[in-house]
Parts: C-alpha cells; structure tokens; sequence
C-alpha cells in the first residue's frame, strides 16, 4: 500500500449563503467518499476541512529573516479547502478514488518516503 494525499480544491462562494440542510447534504456526500474508499479495500489515514483562506498566512523563506504575509500563496477562483490522506494499492487505485470525491478539483500526490533508509526522489 502506498499513501496519497488528496488536496481538494472549491470555490469558497458555497460558504457566503451555506444553509444547514445544504451543509449536512456536504457532510453525507464526503461520508459516502468515506464508505467508498473502504469498500475498495483504501483507507483514510486522516483528512480536515480547512477555514476559508482569508484565515491563512504565508511564510515566504527568503534571504534573510522570513517573512510572514495574510492570506493565501496565490489568488485563485478555487482555494484549498481540505484534504484526505488515504493508504491505496497504487496510483490507479488512487485516482479511481478521486473522481468519487465530492470536491470540485482534487489533487492527488503520492507521499514522499523520508525514513532512514529511503532514496532520493528521481527528477
């Protein structure tokens, strides 16, 4: 198994007039990913939704001390807003995934091995 994250990308309007029912109809279609992704023998490691980013501050590393900025890196029409890691047999697992995934853009990266005994990433 292999471990993937999915970045998942919406536009931050659906919070501007988000009723309750319109909420809990969200939160019933990212329960049903949850049952799909465990029907398919993947798992969900872990995964949050984010604040909208209006509440993010970037450290941008530079020469020198780094500097902390409000808001997001980039401006865009969409903007992260929460991520699933899941543990997948491979890629084609994982992408079959992520076309269930109740989000409008979702990113999937397979996770970096860092341990001891890993080797560099190819270019």
């Amino acid at each position: 198994m292999a471990q993937y994250m999915f970045l998942l990308y919406d536009s931050e309007e659906f919070y501007d007039n988000v009723t309750p029912e319109a909420w809990q109809e969200a939160m019933k279609l990212h329960g049903a990913f949850a049952e799909a992704v465990e029907a398919a023998g993947a798992q969900i490691l872990g995964g949050a939704a984010l604040e909208r980013s209006t509440t993010a501050s970037t450290v941008k590393q530079g020469n020198g001390d780094p500097i902390v900025t409000d808001g997001p890196f980039i401006e865009t029409k969409e903007a992260l807003g929460g991520y699933y890691l899941l543990d997948c047999k491979d890629l084609d697992q994982a992408l079959t995934l992520a076309k269930l995934c109740p989000s409008a853009n979702v990113e999937v990266r397979p996770v970096m091995d860092t341990s001891p005994d890993s080797t560099p990433p190819t270019p």
